[in-house]
This record gives C-alpha cells, structure tokens and sequence, in this order.
C-alpha cells in the first residue's frame, strides 16, 4: 500500500443506518471502525425506505434505488438481484484494494466475481450462515442446494472471514474455508444507545417485550402460546412486538385467537424508543426454535435487552440459552408452553417485588465489557485492512 494515500476499502450491503436492523447497526460500527483508522471508506448500499432519518456520514455513502417487499424490505430472490445486478457493475468501476460483502450469499457471489475481475480481495462478514436458516423455512430443497452452493463459493474465496462468534466460525469451517482464515470479531450492541440510563415506557400492567426480526426458525409464537398461563397469575400483562418478518401475519393471527387485546404490534421502531421500552419490561423474549439447524446463534436482542439491564426470557437451547443462563442475563427455559409461561411468571412477580432491579447494573455491566459493538467494530476494522497486500 502506497504511504501517500489512505487504504480505499468498500462495503457492499442491501442495508445500511438510517435502515434499522442489526445488520445495519454491525456494518456501520464497521465502518466507523475503519474510518477511525484512516481508511478511505465507500458503502455501496440501497436507497432506504420512506420516512427514514436523516444520516449525514464523514464518509461516501451511493445509494441505488431497490424493490423492496410489502413490509419494506429487501428480502425475496427478486429483491436481492434487484440489489446485487446493479451492484456487480458498481463495484466493477470502483477503485478499491479491497471489499467487504455482507449476506446474504448472491452478494457474497457477485462480490467474489467483480473481485477475481479485477484482482483484489475481499472479506465476507458471517453474521450468520445464511443457509442454515433457510433450511428451517418451507423453501423448496433446490433453492436450498443452490444457495448452500453460492454460499460456499463466496466464502471459500474470501481472502478473510470475519464472523461474530465461535459457533459462526466453525459452520464456516465446514464449507471448506481454511481455519487460519477464519477470524472471530465478536458481536453486540450500540451500548450508548441500548444502556440502563434513560427514558422508561409505562405500562398500566407487566409487559414483555420482543424485539427485531420475526422468522420462521425463531418460534416467537412460543410466547403468544404461554401467554393465557401468565395472565391467569398476572391479568394486566402483554407482550409488545416491534420489528417485522416473515412470520409476522402468523403471529398476529395467533395473538387474535390466544390473547386478544394483550399483544400489540408496533412496527419498526427507532433504536432509542426500542431501548425505552425495553427498559421498562418484565422482560425481553427472544427465541430460537430448537432442532431447525440454527441453535448455534446468539441472537442480537439478547445484548440489546441486557444492554438495557432488562432480563431476557430466553425458549430453546444452545449457543442463545448458554449465553443467557451462563452470564447471568436471565432465564433460559425450554421451547415449550409450560416452560416458557412459567419462566414469564417468574419475571413479571421479579419487577412487581423489585426483584428484577437487583441484576440491572450487573446485566449492563457485563455488556459494556463483552458485547460492545463499537469494540467489535474496531476487530472487524482491523481484519480488514490486515488483508490489503503492501504496495497495493
């Protein structure tokens, strides 16, 4: 690399802040990270939806308009190459020594091809592995096969990749990546956000809150289904929904059935209000539907929630139920009715007592320790600009 000029590093993304999402809020905590270090950073993004925020970067932004679906957003094959056609020429013409592609895995393709065109590197962020989640949805078993297959092609020909976890690296592994270019960053949260200080949401009774991305292989219903064993012990309680996804209509037809009038859904919600309310429940619900491949992940809400000092009532098993039960956090039950309703009781008899109060600074403390997301960003940063050659 040429000492008279900064390293020129671009992110390929389909979201990106002002979008809300933890994809969004990771990748800008990595190119803060990289910007702090004296790169020359360029995002190659989308237009974001209507209504969004004003975000005025220190570094340059192009945004490409994009099909997005009924709920706003960029999901769907269609969607996706809406994104990655216009995407492969942008980055064609781009001058960059290298380049950062985040899933899902027709990205990652598009990005390793203009990459080998125009011999550079690039890195792949593995939030997750894309098809493993996939597999715990009604998806033909093709589709499956071929995006197992461009997921494996993408991340074989990363010079790097960058995953949050331990669990995230080894289902890399075995798509045939070299150990040695593997590297943990770790994962977390915007903790000057999602802290302990700040406005609290009211509440006529306990509440519990879930937030962030409702799938199919999240089992969220879990909760809607225990919910008539917890308002037979605490009658004024709810669960409040923010965020969308794909199993959304499924869950408001079950809380009409289930609980009619207790469960609200509100939506996609700024970063600073999720916090408000958060702060103010009995506790966070996050899940993970145990036997669909997926119980590897340690889903971002956890850290948000503890971030907060709020407990987690964590349904399933695994990486999720290890790092709540094993971190103090909260309670990790099993993905059933009579588990999950009985750990709810316990949070909301904990806030009516005060109990809950008596963890709050130790959940936040461990997150500003060990899940801080400008900390992660900062590793991913470092990753990245360690693959640039000398002398590009």
């Amino acid at each position: 690399m040429s000492e008279n000029r900064p390293v020129r590093v671009t992110v390929a993304t389909r979201l990106f802040t002002p979008e809300v999402g933890a994809a969004s809020f990771r990748l800008k905590a990595l190119v803060d990270g990289l910007a702090a270090k004296g790169a020359d950073v360029s995002v190659v993004t989308t237009r974001p939806p209507k209504g969004s925020p004003e975000f005025k970067p220190r570094y340059k932004v192009s945004r490409w308009p994009v099909l997005r679906d009924a709920g706003g957003n960029v999901r769907g094959y269609v969607q996706y190459m809406s994104f990655d056609v216009p995407a492969f020429f942008r980055l064609l013409f781009s001058r960059a020594d290298v380049v950062v592609s985040e899933p899902p895995p027709t990205t990652g393709v598009v990005v390793a091809l203009v990459s080998a065109l125009r011999r550079r590197p690039f890195v792949y962020y593995a939030a997750d592995i894309w098809t493993e989640a996939l597999s715990a949805t009604d998806v033909p078993g093709v589709v499956i096969r071929v995006m197992r297959a461009a997921e494996g092609f993408a991340l074989r020909r990363a010079a790097r990749v960058i995953a949050i976890s331990d669990a995230v690296a080894q289902k890399v592994e075995q798509f045939g990546v070299p150990r040695n270019r593997v590297t943990v960053v770790g994962n977390g949260i915007d903790t000057s956000v999602f802290g302990p200080e700040g406005e609290t949401a009211g509440s006529d009774g306990p509440y519990f809150v879930y937030t962030g991305t409702m799938s199919e292989w999240q089992g969220a219903d879990i909760f809607i289904r225990a919910l008539p064993a917890v308002l037979a012990q605490h009658p004024g309680a709810s669960i409040r929904f923010f965020g969308q996804g794909a199993d959304e209509s499924h869950l408001r037809e079950l809380a009409e059935k289930t609980a009619p009038g207790r469960v609200t859904f509100g939506g996609v919600i700024p970063p600073a209000d999720a916090a408000r309310w958060i702060r103010g429940a009995a506790a966070a619900l996050v899940s993970i539907k145990p036997g669909q491949g997926y119980d590897f992940a340690k889903p971002t809400k956890i850290y948000a929630a503890a971030g907060c000092g709020t407990p987690v009532v964590f349904a399933g098993t695994g990486e999720g139920a290890a790092l709540v039960s094993g971190n103090g956090l909260g309670e990790a039950a099993g993905y059933d009715v009579d588990s999950v309703a009985a750990a709810m009781c316990r949070a909301a008899a904990g806030e009516k007592s005060g109990g809950n109060a008596d963890g709050r600074d130790a959940r936040a403390g461990w997150v500003l320790q060990h899940a801080s997301l400008a900390t992660s960003g900062q590793h991913a940063a470092a990753e990245v600009l360690a693959t640039v050659p000398s002398g590009a």
